[in-house]
């Protein structure tokens, strides 16, 4: 056992366990709106970098790192119950060096530590803690620690206490702890490594019917997998319905199934009746009270999922119509509440409002009975609390209850609630609101990219696929740096910006996968090659930065704690979490791009991704739905639809048709015939002719290779459908 050393607690130096002249609370001058919210602790936070574990070497002692994000209500209550406690911060600084983290900023440094947490503690979650060495290995973590010993959870001082003596008293043993926990990270990760350059086959045809008969074992009678919480499992929605596009015998089980889960969302709390947009997740089992935090992401994927119901016709249980409503509110609300000067999205609105100088959770969307009497008088109001599930007792707090139908309205509910909805929301827009967390993620905005474009096309609302440019537009402006003198032919991605700058990180592999998503998508909708170009330009620069050795990664080591953590091995992890896996998204996009461009390259390192998928498909597939998703396109075809001839009315009816097609994966290329001059800039269309007259023409394809071209609407889409089965 190591001595511990002797305090001296004026002099800050090593060994001291003091913190030395220069430190203080450093993250006054951070962009980042969630550090920016501790600022005024009286914990000395420093942001992640070389210098703060620099400063712990130097003194001698562990870094205490919390890692959280601006909409976490359960952050906000540990910092009002400790970080904000004045003795319990004088214990932190004596004794640690104390780091704040962005998990949005900094998914690399969250991803890495939240395994650790779940290795040594079994559970995981925001406010994430961590007890580090100087060298950045973990050997202590937990979640939320109260001021006060709880049943099963001791305060927060006690662990601090506890980590301490450790500290000091067996540091051998718990220095060997951390480098083993490091050790076995770094064999996860090489056991679940993807050597891009190794050939693999498709996954077999019936891997995927074994996966949605999987899912059909988890599904809840409420709606949705498992019981609470339950997050909206948009992934894997996205595999439901597109396996449902393609006839199989459990074709219908999957369309019912996502059909089920669509509507129980849109009909629950987790939806914002008034206006639009979804929370992160419900705490409860049949949605009926969320955890309020509403995210960019998670908005963006359910906008995608909805409009792609649309496309495959609903059910009885849901119809598309129903489906389009909710759509295009959660478009409006991403717009409206996200959209930032310049063009960007921002991350996310929080979870709790200030009330009377209190934070109270989802202060803003609560009503009681009075409340609605005073606004709507009593037979309305009455009308509109057994309708909306408003309860004398509210259901999260004193301050009431969502609003909910948790079913479908009847023409006179519906009817009512047209009536009422504007009054109410008028009123709600003058309580305290939640804070928006104003910074720009790349991949985020990717994803909403693609998800306005094709709600644009599917709506048939042309502002939506404007709006879709203008965020891509920033992206390529703020995000997206070329080299210089290059232009799109190689640069590279910086993951986060704020007011219009971008700084920090660059782009991690879901970045990159997000956006040029974005991209294609967008250029399949509008026909503008820029987007092409651009997609072109992220995935040939993410190949670059992000295989090494044939070896996939999320991340490029962005910093040395970082990979250390892990025994020094690159990571990657296959599993979808709040959005799809960086692998998944990136397995997704190469196909895409593949079938665009007839790049059998990109197409083998999209199978050798999807390599993933048969270990996960029966044994875990709500947190593989995307490489299902993709995989589903892949034994689809994908099918290539290129529209060729001159720009009008009759090419636009056929571009407009293909893009409401349910074929998984469809990729669709619009332009000009190519009579032979310069070549078209996207292969697919490449050596297309039009017909007579000019008349445009559709081309089938799968893997280059074209059916006869059709002319007719009917027909052009009786040919997709041959072709995907």
């Amino acid at each position: 056992m190591q001595a511990a050393p002797t305090p001296d607690p004026a002099s800050g130096q090593p060994g001291s366990g003091q913190p030395g002249p220069g430190e203080r609370n450093a993250l006054g001058a951070e962009p980042s709106a969630y550090l920016r919210q501790h600022a005024g602790n009286p914990v000395h936070w420093q942001p992640f970098g070389d210098a703060a574990f620099a400063a712990a070497a130097s003194r001698d002692v562990p870094v205490f790192l919390s890692i959280g994000y601006a909409a976490c209500h359960w952050c906000h209550v540990m910092a009002r119950e400790s970080f904000e406690d004045q003795a319990t911060a004088d214990y932190l600084n004596s004794h640690f060096v104390a780091v704040k983290v962005d998990r949005e900023e900094r998914p690399d440094v969250d991803s890495v530590y939240m395994a650790a947490t779940q290795a040594i503690s079994g559970e995981g979650g925001w406010p994430m803690s961590v007890f580090l060495t100087p060298a950045g290995l973990a050997f202590h973590a937990g979640t939320y620690f109260p001021p006060r010993p709880m049943p099963g959870r001791p305060s927060f001082r006690q662990v601090l206490e506890a980590v301490w003596e450790a500290w000091t008293e067996r540091r051998g043993a718990v220095e060997d702890n951390a480098r083993s926990l490091a050790q076995n990270m770094g064999q996860v990760q090489l056991a679940a490594a993807v050597d891009v350059t190794h050939p693999a086959e498709l996954p077999g045809a019936g891997l995927l019917p074994a996966a949605v008969r999987s899912l059909a074992g988890s599904e809840d009678d409420d709606g949705g997998f498992g019981t609470a919480p339950k997050f909206p499992p948009s992934a894997v929605l996205e595999f439901l319905i597109r396996h449902a596009a393609v006839p199989s015998d459990t074709a219908v089980e999957a369309r019912e199934m996502a059909g089920r889960t669509l509507a129980a969302m849109a009909r629950s709390a987790l939806f914002d009746q008034l206006d639009g947009g979804f929370a992160r997740y419900s705490v409860t089992k049949d949605w009926s009270v969320p955890h309020f935090e509403k995210m960019l992401y998670d908005n963006a994927q359910l906008l995608r999922t909805y409009v792609h119901w649309i496309r495959l016709g609903g059910t009885a249980g849901f119809p598309a119509h129903e489906a389009a409503g909710v759509a295009a509110r959660t478009a409006g609300w991403m717009l409206s509440a996200l959209g930032l000067p310049g063009g960007g999205l921002a991350s996310s609105l929080d979870a709790d409002a200030v009330v009377d100088g209190e934070h109270h959770e989802g202060a803003s969307y609560l009503w009681t009975p009075d409340d609605l009497n005073r606004l709507l008088g009593a037979e309305d109001a009455a009308s509109v609390a057994w309708m909306m599930n408003i309860g004398t007792k509210g259901t999260v707090s004193e301050l009431g209850s969502p609003l909910h139908p948790g079913r479908a309205l009847d023409g006179d509910e519906a009817r009512l609630w047209q009536e009422v909805r504007p009054r109410l929301l008028e009123a709600r827009a003058r309580r305290p609101q939640p804070e928006r967390d104003g910074k720009v993620v790349a991949g985020w905005n990717g994803l909403a990219v693609a998800a306005l474009a094709e709600a644009g096309a599917v709506l048939d609302r042309p502002d939506l696929v404007t709006a879709a440019g203008t965020v891509a537009a920033y992206l390529e402006g703020v995000h997206w740096q070329p080299d210089p003198g290059r232009q799109h032919a190689a640069g590279h991605l910086v993951r986060v910006s704020h007011g219009g700058m971008a700084r920090g990180i660059g782009g991690l592999l879901e970045d990159y996968a997000f956006c040029a998503d974005g991209f294609l998508a967008l250029y399949s909708v509008t026909g503008a090659e820029r987007w092409y170009v651009l997609a072109e330009a992220l995935i040939q620069a993410a190949c670059a930065r992000f295989i090494d050795g044939g070896r996939l990664a999320d991340s490029a080591g962005e910093s040395e704690q970082v990979v250390g953590a892990q025994g020094g091995t690159p990571g990657l992890d296959p599993f979808d979490n709040a959005t799809p896996s960086g692998a998944a998204a990136f397995a997704g996009v190469l196909l895409g791009y593949a079938a665009l461009s007839g790049s059998a390259e990109h197409r083998s390192i999209s199978e050798s991704i999807l390599a993933l998928v048969p270990p996960l498909a029966t044994r875990a597939p709500r947190v593989a739905g995307w490489l299902l998703a993709t995989a589903q396109a892949a034994l689809a075809g994908p099918v290539e639809a290129a529209v060729v001839g001159p720009a009008g009315p009759e090419r636009d009816a056929l571009h407009r048709a293909l893009l409401r097609s349910p074929s998984p994966g469809l990729v669709v290329a619009a332009g000009e015939a190519d009579d032979g001059g310069t070549p078209a800039g996207v292969p697919l269309l490449r050596h297309r002719q039009a017909g007579p007259g000019g008349a445009p023409l559709v081309y089938v394809c799968r893997r280059m290779v074209c059916d006869r071209p059709v002319a007719g609407v009917e027909e052009a889409l009786e040919r997709v459908s041959s072709a995907r089965q």
